[in-house]
This record gives C-alpha cells, sequence and structure tokens, in this order.
C-alpha cells in the first residue's frame, strides 16, 4: 500500500497521512448502485489507486494476476496475447466494462487488458460469479471487472509527473494534469511505454520459434470531465485510449520481423439528474478493439489478419429510493460491429499456396435489454434480487435473474447464499472462423449457486465463499456438445493492525468436463489449477512502506492435454517519499528467479520473465 500523496500547501507528511487499508469500500459494478462491500451478497474485491500504484509501468493483466481467484495465461512478455480464468471461466465468459461501457473484442471474445497502462486507471472493481448475468447480460457467467478511468475522483488541482525504468530496457514516461474547482473538474494523463521485451518461445527445437527479443510500446492516454450544471443536474464524459505494437514469432520462423498494431479504448458520455428520491442516468458510449498483424519480411504478403471491433451502448436507467430498500429499472442498447473484410486466412507452413481473402457474414448484430433490480441493506440482513431480460437480432429473447440473501447473527459476521443464472452468446469467430464455423450455435448457459459466511470488525474482512455452477452448451470445436460441472471454495482475509498489513487468499478449483461419450469426460478443464493461492504482508510509515507477496498455482493442464508445472513467485513492492512531492517507488517480480511456463500451444512452449524489476519517480508539482 503505497503512502498517501502529500498536499501542496505541507512542508512535512504527519500521521494522518499514513496509508489505510479501507476494508468496507463503496462498489457501483455488484449492484449498479453505490454500495458497501459489506452489504453485498455476491465475493467482490477493489483495487483502488493506492494498490494501483504498486503497478508502474505495467498493464490491467499484470494487476490481475497478482488477485485471488484469478490465474493468467500469456504468449511471451508484456503485451503479448493473453487469457485470464477466473471461478474456473474464462476471459470470453467474464464480462469487462470501463466506466460502464463493454470493452472486448466481438471476434475473438477476449478483451486486450494485456494493452491498457494501468497508470491511467483510479480502481478496478471485481465482481466474483455469476451474478452479474443479471446485471450486465451475456458474457458475465464468471463475474465482471469494471475499470474505472483515472479522473473519476479528483480531490484537488494538481500535475503529477512519473518517470521509471527496468529490466529489458523498459520505461515509461507520464504527466497528469488535474483541476477541480466547486462545480467542475478535469483530468487528463498521457503516458508513453516501451521495452525491449525478452525472446517469447522457451523450447528452442519449436516449430515457431523465433530467437529474438519480443518487443512491446505504447502511448496510453485518459481523459474525464464532471460539471455540476445544478444542484440536481450533472454531465461528464470519460475516456481511456491506448495506441501499441507488439513484437510476435509467426509460423516456422518465416516472417521473423513480424509484429502487430493495437488500437484499444473506450469512451463514454453521461447525464445524471437527482431528485430527493430518484438518481437517473442516461449514457452513451463506446469502445474499439482493433488489431492489424503485419508479416513485415515476407516475400509475397505484406499484411495478415486484420479485426476491427466496435461496440456502441446507449442506457438509460433509473434507482428509486423505496424506502426501505432502493429499486432499479432500467433499459440499454448494444450494437456490436466487425469488420474483418481483410482477414487472411494462410494455409498449413510450409504451403506455398496464396492465403484466402474471407469476410464474416454478417458481422452485426444488436441486443436490447431491460433490466430491474431491488436491493435492501438493513441492521440484521441484506437483499439483493435482480431480473434481466435481453433481445439479442441472433438468438431472440433471453432472460436472466439472481436472488440473494444475508443474515447477521451477531456483530461483524454475515451468513448468505445467491442463487444466479447466465448465458453467453457466441462470438464472430464462434460462428464464422474459417474451417471451424457453425452459425447454428446456441449460447451457452449456466445455473450458479454460492453461499458464504463472512467476519469483519476494525482490523479485518475474512470471507470463505463456496460455489457450484452447472454449465450446459459450451462451445467446443463449433459444436454446443460441452457440458460442465464447477465448484470450488475461495477464502479471503485482509488484515491492517497499526503500521502492519498482511492477508492471504486460498483457491480450491473443481472443474470436469462433463461432455457425454467425450475422451475428456471427467477430466479438469485445460488451465483450471486445483489449487491456487496467495499471501502478503506489508509495513507501512508516513514516508515509507514496503510490502512482499507471494502466489502459488498448481499444475495445470493445457488444451492439448500437455502438462505444466506449479510454481510460486516472490514479489517485493515498496515506496518512499524522498521528499514530500517526490516520490519514488520500486517493485522487484520474481525475485527467486522461479522458471515456470504459463500457456503452450502447437508445439509452442511459451517464456516467461525471470527475477525482474521496474522503478519510477513520481513529481507532485502542487
Amino acid at each position: 500500500m503505497s503512502a498517501t500523496a502529500a498536499t501542496a500547501d505541507s512542508s512535512a507528511i504527519d500521521d494522518s497521512e499514513l496509508p489505510q487499508v479501507e476494508l468496507d469500500k463503496i462498489v457501483v459494478t455488484a449492484t449498479r448502485t453505490p454500495t458497501k462491500t459489506s452489504n453485498v451478497i455476491a465475493q467482490t474485491r477493489v483495487i483502488d489507486k493506492e494498490e494501483l500504484q504498486r503497478y508502474q509501468g505495467q498493464t490491467v493483466t499484470d494487476i490481475l494476476k497478482n488477485q485471488p481467484g484469478i490465474n493468467i495465461i500469456q504468449s511471451g512478455g508484456m503485451g503479448t496475447a493473453s487469457n485470464f480464468y477466473m471461478r474456473g471461466f474464462d476471459s470470453k465468459q467474464v464480462l469487462v466494462i470501463i466506466d460502464g461501457i463493454r470493452y472486448g473484442s466481438i471476434s475473438l471474445g477476449s478483451p486486450s487488458l494485456n494493452l491498457l497502462s494501468a497508470d491511467q486507471i483510479d480502481r478496478i472493481e471485481i465482481l466474483y460469479g455469476a451474478s452479474g448475468s443479471s446485471i450486465y447480460g451475456s458474457d458475465a457467467m464468471g463475474g465482471v471487472i469494471q475499470i474505472f478511468t483515472k479522473g473519476n475522483n479528483v480531490e484537488q488541482s494538481n500535475v503529477f509527473t512519473t518517470v521509471g525504468y527496468g529490466s529489458n530496457d523498459h520505461y515509461q514516461v507520464g504527466v497528469t494534469g488535474q483541476l477541480k474547482n466547486e462545480t467542475s473538474s478535469l483530468s487528463l494523463g498521457v503516458s508513453r511505454n516501451e521495452t525491449d521485451g525478452f525472446n517469447a518461445i522457451a523450447n528452442a527445437n519449436s516449430y515457431d520459434y523465433n530467437a529474438d527479443d519480443d518487443g512491446f510500446k505504447s502511448t496510453n492516454a485518459s481523459l474525464a470531465l464532471q460539471h455540476k450544471l445544478s444542484d440536481s443536474l450533472s454531465a461528464g464524459i470519460s475516456a481511456l485510449y491506448t495506441d501499441s505494437t507488439t513484437d510476435i514469432d509467426s509460423a516456422g520462423n518465416a516472417f521473423p520481423n513480424a509484429y502487430s498494431d493495437q488500437k484499444n479504448g473506450s469512451a463514454n458520455a453521461y447525464l445524471q439528474y437527482k431528485t430527493p428520491l430518484t438518481v437517473s442516468k442516461l449514457s452513451y458510449g463506446q469502445s474499439v478493439d482493433k488489431a492489424t498483424s503485419h508479416d513485415a519480411n515476407s516475400i509475397n504478403y505484406q499484411q495478415g489478419s486484420q479485426f476491427d471491433n466496435t461496440q456502441e451502448q446507449a442506457r438509460l436507467e433509473t434507482s428509486i429510493n423505496a424506502q426501505p430498500g432502493t429499486i432499479i429499472v432500467g433499459a440499454e442498447w448494444l450494437s456490436q460491429k466487425l469488420d474483418a473484410s481483410d482477414v487472411l486466412v494462410y494455409p498449413p507452413y510450409p504451403d506455398t499456396t496464396p492465403p484466402v481473402q474471407t469476410a464474416y457474414d454478417p458481422d452485426d448484430r444488436t441486443v436490447k435489454s431491460a433490466f430491474v433490480g431491488y436491493q435492501l441493506s438493513e441492521s440484521y440482513y441484506d437483499l439483493q434480487a435482480n431480473y434481466r431480460v435481453d433481445d439479442n437480432s441472433q438468438y431472440g429473447n433471453e432472460s436472466t435473474y439472481n436472488l440473494g440473501a444475508a443474515i447477521h447473527p451477531m456483530a461483524g459476521m454475515r451468513i448468505g447464499a445467491n442463487y444466479a443464472t447466465g448465458f453467453r452468446a457466441p462470438t464472430f469467430n464462434d460462428l464464422y472462423w474459417p474451417g471451424f464455423s457453425n452459425p447454428n450455435l446456441k449460447p451457452e448457459r449456466t445455473e450458479n449457486t454460492e453461499v458464504f459466511v463472512e467476519y469483519a470488525n476494525d482490523m479485518q474482512t475474512s470471507r470463505l465463499t463456496g460455489y457450484h455452477t452447472d454449465a450446459e452448451d459450451l462451445i467446443a470445436n463449433a459444436t454446443n456438445i460441452s457440458e460442465a460441472k464447477i465448484k470450488g471454495l475461495s477464502l479471503t482475509s485482509d488484515w491492517n493492525m497499526d503500521a502492519f498489513i498482511f492477508g492471504l487468499g486460498y483457491d480450491y478449483l473443481d472443474a470436469k468436463d462433463k461432455t457425454a461419450n467425450s475422451t475428456s469426460y471427467d477430466q479438469q478443464l485445460a488451465y483450471r489449477p486445483k489449487n491456487s493461492g496467495m499471501i502478503y504482508v506489508g509495513y507501512q510509515q508516513p514516508t515509507f512502506d514496503v510490502r512482499l507477496e507471494a502466489k502459488h498455482t498448481d499444475d495445470r493442464s493445457t488444451a492439448e492435454n500437455n502438462k505444466l508445472d506449479s510454481y510460486t513467485l516472490l514479489n517485493l513492492s515498496g515506496s518512499a517519499y524522498i521528499t514530500p512531492k517526490l516520490r519514488a517507488n520500486l517493485r522487484i517480480d520474481n525475485i527467486t528467479d522461479e522458471e515456470y511456463t504459463l500457456a503452450s500451444q502447437f508445439g509452442n512452449e511459451y517464456a516467461t520473465e525471470g527475477t525482474s524489476y521496474f522503478g519510477s519517480l513520481t513529481y507532485n508539482w502542487f
């Protein structure tokens, strides 16, 4: 946990500026309305701006891989293709939103979190489990991750400048300016992130082996503007954007200088009206995910695949103080469009036949939705219920719901349960990818039951959650034949005792393929470790803090039924105020230089970095 920034008029840091572990935070993702974490039924986690300071120079993928219950696969270093798994579901089945707007590739289905820079983000909220489906619709079967752009909560006018350097000639420079008065706030941030990277292929005899470093560079920007038009009416806009280039390895070393250009981000505008009993919000936004691969040294072909994904979303919602409880009603419109007309499908190497150009048809769809929810938080119990209907232009109506309740049998303790249904519409790749197409695919569906016991006081919050999910019509090899049963336990505990902080997380996951007559029947699903856990301990003072953390991941099988060995990573992070306005940060990952593998595919074992470091200086001008 990093020390709180000094104010402009202070010449020294006093005890009031000591960083705190805020055990009861306000979240909006779990209910769509501001709610204390101690009143939310589903398991949630908040990564706030103080914790984000420990990830200078890193991406959202780097942040998530250090969170309880989340495991990552990645085909190399920074910027390379990645995927994550949460409660047995992969990233296609976990909805990612930025400031309320859907973000991700509608062709592949996965969000490009490996490209989003941590330094342009204010906080991240993680909602575990399927209750998000009845709030947000398709793709939230495994949970919801919401990213909030930097500047959504400006406390005072300021300018911050950050410079950093790390392993593999990794450097970052950035500046953020923020203005605030009685009616308005404005935040604008820009940064440049670049690294030489390392060789992404671990096995030297690989068919795809390229013995070169795979670099990454990105230019990042964020914008947040909020204005109070009157006592009851306010408006705002926000945006998060990155333009990046990643070196990649192409098949058989045919194109040794291949690379991929990506443009990713989201923009959102809203108008909000408040009365003593209601809060109404009208918002419109758009997200983009554009990727173009270039085979730079190819003799015959200068460009590979291109995918241009665009999602437009409009939403009108109203929360009503129902006395008791809060009712929320709303409607959404979503348009998803894919420009994949320049996709080139290559024949198997070393065939010299020219690639075939293909197009997706149809390449767009719309979803019209309506939802209603109710939430009640009292001294002795909490209730939450949601119902949602989605009218998909390809699949017709899909409805989802969840019911949850918790009781407070004694001070600080809660016991609760939640039942939720979920679904995921097939991606465009699921439907139309050449050689694996099936336009008749049905949506995936789940039924999820969750129970928990939680205990919290002024020093700590601990929670034990058990869950069971039945999944059907899972998509594999362009068919709906797959079924799965997922059950698990999740334990988290976070403590704050004077200057010391410590905590732990443990997850047991039994995710089995239950497809009848399948050769993989009753086998653990790929890349889902049965056991994973993390533990951390830290010490904090007004002028410095330090934190040591370890995360363990069990053995995993791959999609090709290979085995990846277990591993434990030890990381150290800290910060110190050199002067009241100048803060130094340092992070050292994989202190023990553990050798481990996160991904293996088509005979390739993808390399991971050994011991690495990144240090930065941040100057507060006011």
